[in-house]
């Protein structure tokens, strides 16, 4: 842990954003890296510092910093994670002409829109190099190239020969684009590093733009992209000065740098805030005693500043409560409900008897499962897994394919009363925001004929929603051979495919793309229909479990975290190994012995991100496999007193 000044009050980074305007403000510029930890007032320091460079709060250097970039047509860059983040810093600034706000996405695809040659020779040399890999991967295996393995490269080749025919690439960094050239989220990234590395009129482009770029949550900013920009601002008065804000002890995506702090090079400046405003005292002690952990195998360090609580904040209360995995969901819920009955009594707070209380996940499969929509969830991840889980930074928004169902059919749904009347006026209405009352046919008797089709199949997509057993498919089918909207053609001609699904790969066993993709449809279009709305509710970050992704950033007075590795949906992270239930793997032991990240690594970052949302009062609900074994090892921890665990009964 860093050395902590023995200052006892609230004013300990009083003098960061100073701190941080000098090192923009030399001459040449001087980058950094804030390490900003929970709750420690990051972007208040940020806005603070971009009123002070940018002259709007009065500063001598900033003033000459303002007159600069007004006389060169530049202007700082601020990169964030979230469209709310965005929207938030821009609120706080206010208007001014020197700062552009963006997320990540956006910020990427400014750089490279219209340069489609570029784009085009970026794409086929990251797919190139892909096709390079995995092909010397496979023939380094026993079994050599698989036929599930040639059906992954194929379908590589098979884009390389698509980019090489695409004339102009199309992307919108706030919705989802469609259509021959359209670029998915990640696709934008890696194309905007390997450009940045690969082409000096690039460089030149953004140094010219944005001499100064300033990068939040940085610690999840993909490896490439942060590598790229941190190259370029290499060697000092290299004409790009990086700014990076962030806590690694935050990472939760595998997308950043699993120890950001440790590639930090040496001439940067490595200022801190040492404040944790949001917490309870009690609960701040807990954050950071979790970081500090001597595990059992934890390869990261525990690197960072110790946080200190305001001098107001002496309270708080933190309960962990362990129960057996073994029980019923249901069985389940109610056993939270008692821990919350129990909370309600030892914080003296009403809130959580009334249900005002966060309940958080670290599992999107747990969510699915308690939300009633596993089947939607288990198929969209089939079709996508990058896209079928909400982020913080709201752009997943689904599997691109099937959009028509969780855009176009929902509104269409609901147009349809409970009585199963279905409201003409709002159809329209939904129709013509589609475009799909533009092609109507000239001659009256063909409208005719077509407006009975259409009212037809709506009649028929009517009673099917209103049918409680309906499947995804059995609504589809109205839609589909009506025509109602336009559909993806990967959803028509996966629709069209009767053949069944291929067998689920065994232990050990390689699935190609394709297959993987089949049995995604076909448990899509078998999927309740009625699973799809709670779904929808889910991506937009409204359901009443929320996973830690979906909360990144967030702040809560009550917060009720549910561990449970056995809905886990992998074996990338155990609650159970943490806490004693479960003893560390194979894997984990020879991963350990080559200074990989480790479950535990991956485990404690996240346990750690929950917790840091709590401000007033904190449970810990841990299902366990061995409850007994996990409270024994709760007990000689030390990260709780006695009193402050028990079992569930």
């Amino acid at each position: 842990m860093s050395e902590i000044p023995d200052v006892a009050d609230n004013n300990r980074d009083a003098g960061v954003v100073e701190e941080v305007c000098g090192y923009l403000m030399e001459d040449p510029p001087r980058s950094y890296f804030l390490f900003a930890g929970a709750g420690s007032g990051k972007t208040r320091t940020l806005v603070e510092v971009l009123r002070r460079m940018t002259g709007v709060v009065e500063h001598e250097k900033g003033r000459r910093l303002a007159g600069y970039l007004r006389m060169y047509g530049r202007s700082i860059r601020v990169v964030t994670y979230t469209k709310n983040a965005v929207a938030v810093i821009r609120g706080r600034l206010g208007d001014n002409d020197l700062v552009c706000v963006s997320t990540i996405h956006a910020f990427c695809w400014e750089l490279i829109s219209g340069f489609n040659d570029d784009i085009r020779t970026a794409l086929i040399a990251l797919k190139e190099a892909q096709l390079e890999k995995e092909t010397a991967e496979a023939l380094a295996k026993p079994r050599g190239i698989t036929a599930a393995k040639q059906r992954d490269l194929d379908e590589i080749k098979q884009d390389i020969e698509g980019f090489r025919r695409t004339d102009v690439f199309i992307y919108h960094p706030d919705r989802e684009t469609y259509g021959p050239g359209a670029l998915a989220h990640k696709h934008v990234l890696d194309v905007t590093a390997w450009l940045l590395k690969n082409r000096p009129t690039l460089q030149t482009i953004l140094k010219d733009r944005h001499p100064v770029v300033l990068i939040d949550e940085s610690q999840d900013t993909m490896k490439g992209m942060l590598d790229a920009l941190m190259g370029l601002a290499e060697p000092r008065g290299s004409g790009l000065t990086l700014g990076l804000l962030g806590d690694h002890r935050q990472r939760i995506y595998t997308d950043g740098h699993s120890d950001l702090p440790s590639l930090v090079p040496p001439s940067w400046a490595t200022p801190e805030l040492q404040m944790n405003h949001r917490s309870q005292l009690r609960i701040v002690t807990l954050i950071n005693s979790i970081w500090g952990a001597e595990l059992a195998g934890r390869t990261q360090p525990a690197n960072g500043v110790e946080q200190h609580s305001r001098t107001e904040k002496t309270g708080g209360v933190v309960r962990l409560y362990v129960g057996d995995t073994s029980l019923s969901p249901e069985n389940k819920v109610l056993g939270e409900r008692w821990c919350a009955d129990q909370m309600r009594e030892v914080s003296g707070s009403a809130a959580w008897s009334q249900g005002e209380y966060q309940l958080l996940a670290l599992e999107h499969k747990l969510v699915a499962t308690r939300g009633s929509f596993l089947d939607a969830f288990g198929a969209m991840a089939l079709l996508d897994p990058n896209a079928a889980a909400p982020t913080g930074s709201g752009e997943n928004k689904g599997p691109a394919a099937v959009q028509v169902l969780l855009n176009e059919l929902a509104q269409l749904e609901a147009c349809v009363g409970a009585d199963g009347a279905v409201d003409e006026f709002k159809v329209t209405e939904v129709f013509r925001r589609y475009g799909r009352l533009d092609d109507m046919p000239e001659s009256t008797a063909e409208r005719a004929i077509r407006v009975d089709e259409m009212l037809l199949a709506i009649g028929v997509f009517a009673a099917a929603c209103a049918n409680p057993i309906s499947t995804v498919g059995e609504v589809l089918e109205p839609v589909l051979r009506a025509k109602l909207f336009e559909v993806d053609h990967r959803l028509s001609a996966a629709y069209a495919d009767k053949t069944p699904p291929p067998p689920v790969p065994g232990r050990g066993e390689e699935e190609s793309r394709q297959d993987r993709m089949r049995r995604g449809w076909c448990a899509l279009f078998d999927s309740p229909w009625n699973q799809l709305q709670r779904y929808r509710t889910y991506l937009a970050g409204h359901s009443i479990l929320a996973t830690h992704q979906v909360v990144k950033g967030s702040e809560f007075h009550h917060v009720m975290v549910v561990m449970d590795d056995k809905l886990a949906g992998g074996n990338q992270i155990s609650y159970d190994k943490i806490f004693g239930g479960t003893e560390l793997s194979k894997t984990d032991i020879d991963n350990v012995g080559k200074g990989k990240e480790t479950t535990i690594d991956r485990t404690l970052r996240l346990l750690y991100v929950t917790c840091s949302r709590a401000q007033d009062s904190l449970a810990l609900v841990l299902w366990s496999s061995d409850p007994a074994a996990a409270l024994a090892r709760i007990k000689d921890n030390g990260w709780f007193a006695d009193g402050e665990f028990e079992a569930i009964p």
